[in-house]
């Protein structure tokens, strides 16, 4: 497929776009436009609809004609849309690099920040104009994009910092600073250091992955880099192609800023899109790994599902480690609780039709895991 990217030597350019094509595989999907006070609209290409699937089943249903967006929770945007956005390090980039361009980031509006990245964005949908300016080049000095990071973190000046980390990994979401890295041909997403976290960050997420996968939750691999930087591989990247990938957040419009969804929901969530128990009960051994583990930023954007050979999957388990949550509890309630008892992870089992049993058996095997792990010290303490 041809890009028509922006190219960084002709300098940036954010003229008035007032449509906003959206491309998958080559195939144009559809084509969104903005209201007066801002809400989008999107209508599905014919073609799509003939031969194409829902990108988002409940809010963007496969039919012609001009769908509305609501002004909450994603400010006129639509959820599936809105996961192609950077969020916390991923903005704070964006809007310093835009400002070393002499763009007022305060004035783009949604339809703009979604050409900035382009053909560059979590999953399969790429956006046209397409005003990205990733680059497929290796670049292997983790140190120096880990240095760069924490200049701007600390809003330090540094020679090109803003545009080379920009350049790596300005669609990236999430609160940690993250590059993405092509090694040996396969695509990589690197996390550095925050202000307030650990030295040793990247080695516990790193053994945390490690846990998960004994305690049989499907992860992508992940690698150590330079014996400090956490590497995952990435999951919406194959050798034959990109892989739709949209969160919980974007699939049911629920704010993940703050507590807006029960793990009964999102075991619900997971039997309606698959139709398969083994995919539920794989979201419920996830849900009780990250209690036994106290990964309290279980927000909804922490879980996302994929479109594959024409059916939903449940994606690969990311962002596993210890983590505080809203005010000290779950982001995520069990049971409408953000402190759950056995009770309640049992309660929220028995609802999405996983016998008492069956839950039980899982919540043995992760807790046994996770005991020997902290008796081996495979764990690192966060504190």
């Amino acid at each position: 497929m041809q890009s028509n990217r922006n190219n960084e030597s002709e300098g940036l350019k954010m003229d008035n776009i007032s449509v906003l094509e959206i491309f998958m595989a080559g195939r144009r999907v559809g084509r969104m436009a903005l209201t007066p006070d801002g809400l989008c609209g999107f209508e599905y290409d014919t073609d799509w609809i003939q031969t194409g699937f829902s990108i988002s089943p409940y809010y963007l249903h496969l039919k012609p004609g001009l769908i509305m967006a609501k002004r909450d929770p994603f400010s006129g945007n639509f959820g599936v849309f809105d996961d192609s956005l950077p969020d916390g390090w991923g903005n704070l980039l964006l809007d310093r690099y835009l400002q070393e361009k002499g763009i007022d980031p305060y004035k783009l509006n949604i339809l703009e920040r979604l050409s900035l990245i382009g053909s560059t964005g979590r999953g399969a949908l790429e956006y046209r104009p397409d005003k990205s300016i990733a680059t497929d080049d290796e670049f292997l000095d983790f140190n120096r994009l880990a240095k760069e990071a924490e200049y701007i973190l600390e809003s330090k000046e540094s020679a090109g910092s803003v545009d080379l980390l920009y350049k790596y990994g300005g669609s990236s979401g999430g609160a940690r600073p993250k590059v993405f890295a092509k090694i040996d041909d396969r695509e990589w997403l690197l996390k550095f250091k925050a202000t307030f976290d650990p030295v040793n960050v990247g080695e516990i997420e790193y053994n945390y992955s490690l846990l998960a996968r004994e305690c049989g939750i499907r992860m992508a691999e992940t690698r150590l880099f330079d014996g400090r930087y956490f590497g995952v591989e990435r999951f919406d990247r194959t050798p034959q192609g990109k892989i739709h990938t949209i969160s919980a957040a974007g699939l049911l419009h629920a704010n993940y800023r703050i507590p807006s969804l029960d793990y009964s929901i999102l075991l619900k969530l997971t039997l309606n899109l698959t139709k398969d128990m083994e995919q539920v009960a794989q979201m419920f051994r996830l849900m009780v790994f990250n209690i036994l583990i106290s990964n309290r930023d279980d927000h909804a954007k922490n879980f996302s599902f994929q479109w594959i050979n024409g059916v939903w999957k449940l994606s690969p388990a990311y962002d596993l480690l210890p983590s505080s949550g809203f005010n000290g509890y779950h982001t995520t309630t069990i049971n409408g609780k953000g402190e759950p008892t056995f009770s309640d992870i049992i309660a929220v089992a028995s609802e999405a039709g996983i016998t008492k049993q069956r839950a039980t058996q899982i919540i043995e095997e992760v807790s046994e895991k996770c005991m020997k792990a902290r008796m081996s010290k495979i764990t690192v303490k966060t504190t």
